[in-house]
C-alpha cells in the first residue's frame, strides 16, 4: 500500500474521530483502494463505517440508489452520477459523511468526450452540500486509481475539517 495513502487515510481517521464522525465510501474505478486505505489503519472501525464497491452499473442503482436514467444519460462517469453515489452512500449508512469515485482508469474504455484518467470525486456530509470535483489523472491504471483514491481522502479531510 502506497505510503502517502496510509498518512493521508490516517490523517482522516483522526480528524473524524476527533469530530465524533463515521464515514463511508462508495467506489467504481478504485474498486475498494479508500476503503483499504482507510482500513489498513488498526483503530479505524471506530470510524469507517462502510464501503461500497460499486463497480457495475447495476451495482450503483441496487445498492446506493443512483436512478438507471442518470447512468444510461449523462454515463456512469459524470458528475451526476458522482454526486448521486455520495448522496446515496450517506442515504444507505449511518455516516456523516461519504465520498464516492466513478470513472476511467483505463487503459481501455476512453473515449473522445471521456478519456481515460476521467474521474468524478463526489463528497457528501449531513448538514453541508454536495460537492463533486472533476479530474483527469494521468498515468496508467494503477496511477489514475491512487491519485484518485488520495483526493479522494484529502476531499474527505476537507469535508470533516468543516
Amino acid at each position: 500500500m502506497n505510503d502517502d495513502l496510509i498518512i493521508t487515510a490516517s490523517a482522516v481517521l483522526d480528524a473524524a474521530r476527533a469530530a465524533g464522525m463515521k464515514i463511508a465510501t462508495a467506489e467504481s474505478c478504485t474498486g475498494g483502494l479508500i476503503a483499504a486505505s482507510l482500513t489498513e489503519i488498526p483503530g479505524s472501525s471506530d470510524v469507517f463505517e462502510r464501503g461500497f464497491v460499486t463497480y457495475s452499473n447495476e451495482a450503483k442503482t441496487e445498492m446506493l440508489g443512483v436512478p438507471a436514467g442518470l447512468i444510461a444519460t449523462p454515463g456512469a462517469v459524470s458528475e451526476p452520477t458522482a454526486r448521486a453515489m455520495a448522496k446515496g452512500a450517506l442515504a444507505h449508512s449511518r455516516a456523516d459523511i461519504a465520498v464516492a469515485v466513478t470513472g476511467i482508469a483505463g487503459p481501455d474504455g476512453g473515449s473522445p468526450e471521456k478519456p481515460v484518467g476521467l474521474v468524478f470525486i463526489g463528497a457528501a456530509g449531513k448538514g453541508n452540500p454536495t460537492v463533486v470535483e472533476r479530474h483527469i489523472f494521468p498515468g496508467d491504471r494503477a496511477e489514475i486509481r491512487r491519485a484518485t483514491a488520495m483526493r479522494a481522502l484529502e476531499i474527505m479531510l476537507r469535508f470533516v475539517g468543516d
